[in-house]
């Protein structure tokens, strides 16, 4: 018999840390390889994790609620390998670690000013200067084993003050210290609601997209009229013929993917000391469920058809709502379009998916009096499109232009577009 350690695994891309939503093991418990054992929260997806071993679970590491950093221990299981297949591999192991410890020196610091919500809760409740502890992550970071060492050999420091409360860029910023803000005063009739799970994942990300990215947002206005009759000309049959609706997002989907494709300048990313231009065009659509928001990827959108398109949004949606989405439905994403006319907005500035430079707002289409070319005035459809970019790898003449061609290509769809 071994005992092997199973990690909190990496997923998706720049994840560091995962929160253990629940169990679906106990001690005890029989598992095969690649069985589900847990569920595990990261930015905004709430995946299964598969048990890298065949064995008896022995021991859960890992509590409910708690967040871990990539490769921490989440549970113990005990195997069928001998002593003596196991006994090498543990030296080697110990080996690597050894190794790991005596190179550490000498390592680059880029990360060692980044900390994730769970490192600067930790500290913050124990008093400990983050600037002072040597952090054992990629690029010095420190981790929330890092601090929890700290805790448990009883050296923190006693010092009130309180630690550095944002997460720093990539830019040396000056050292500062914040103070979290006081709880509110509770009154008689108010509820206290624990922020966890999915929650907490999604205040980490707006978070860190909110004081990394420096937001600029621009709107353009779009007749949607010939667009809007031809969809509800054929939204029966084709959902009849298909087997699911035809929505009116899908075009604008579509419409985004082909302008990025025209303006590749729009699925780019920061990159610190670079912009990465991504080739594929994924596009991230926003599904929220009664108390959490997912982003799901729809892959080479700009290949896809306006059936091919609508079908990817049902199963996706679909997904979160039975709570089958995956780790990899969440990852790839280049570029955010997010349906808010969903529930009647007409204009809003939505947080950038960190690391995508912009993120596309699709608002709810109204009938307004319009004045027309011919001097008359008309009720049409229109609906507001409104950007927020990154204005480190976007400027407002490549962002107008490609709004420009979003609204130039939705105008122009009616009775003579295909859908297939």
């Amino acid at each position: 018999m071994a005992i092997e350690k199973m990690a909190m695994p990496q997923l998706g891309e720049s994840v560091t840390e995962g929160t253990i939503s629940k169990w679906l093991v106990s001690p005890g418990d029989q598992v095969n390889k690649y069985d589900p054992i847990a569920e595990v929260m990261t930015d905004k997806v709430n995946a299964e994790v598969p048990s890298s071993f065949t064995g008896t679970i022995t021991e859960l590491v890992g509590e409910e609620g708690q967040t871990l950093a990539v490769g921490e221990i989440i549970c113990k299981i005990e195997t069928e390998e001998t002593e003596t297949e196991a006994a090498p591999k543990r030296e080697e192991e110990q080996n690597t670690s050894s190794d790991t410890d005596a190179n550490r020196q000498g390592k680059d610091q880029s990360n060692k000013a980044r900390y994730s919500p769970a490192v600067l809760r930790l500290a913050g409740e124990h008093g400990i200067q983050l600037e002072e502890v040597e952090g054992t992550g990629a690029g010095g970071r420190i981790t929330r084993k890092d601090i929890q060492k700290i805790i448990d050999s009883g050296m923190q420091q006693k010092s009130e003050a309180p630690a550095p409360a944002a997460v720093q860029t990539t830019q040396q910023a000056p050292k500062q210290q914040q103070k979290q803000a006081p709880a509110p005063a509770l009154s008689a009739g108010d509820i206290e609601i624990p922020v966890t799970g999915v929650r907490k994942a999604i205040a980490a990300n707006m978070h860190k997209s909110k004081t990394e990215i420096p937001h600029a947002w621009t709107m353009m206005e779009v007749d949607v009229t010939n667009m809007t009759a031809y969809r509800n000309s054929i939204k029966d049959s084709f959902k009849q013929k298909e087997g699911f609706n035809l929505t009116f997002f899908a075009f604008f989907v579509k419409a985004a993917a082909q302008a990025l494709k025209e303006f590749p300048q729009m699925n780019s990313m920061w990159a610190g000391d670079k912009i990465v231009q991504k080739k594929d065009i994924n596009i991230s659509i926003a599904v929220a469920t009664e108390d959490s928001l997912f982003v799901p990827v729809i892959k080479h959108a700009d290949e896809k058809t306006i059936k091919g398109i609508a079908r990817e949004i049902t199963d996706l949606a679909k997904k979160v709502r039975n709570g089958k989405l995956t780790a990899e439905d969440m990852q790839g994403g280049t570029f955010t379009v997010n349906n808010t006319g969903s529930f009647g907005s007409v204009q809003s500035m939505g947080i950038i998916n960190h690391p995508q430079a912009a993120i596309l707002q699709v608002e709810s289409i109204v009938k307004r009096p319009v004045v027309m070319n011919n001097g008359m005035i008309a009720v049409r459809d229109m609906v507001n499109l409104c950007l927020s970019l990154d204005h480190r790898v976007l400027d407002g003449l490549v962002c107008g232009r490609f709004l420009g061609r979003v609204k130039e290509i939705l105008e122009n769809i009616d009775e003579h577009t295909s859908v297939y």
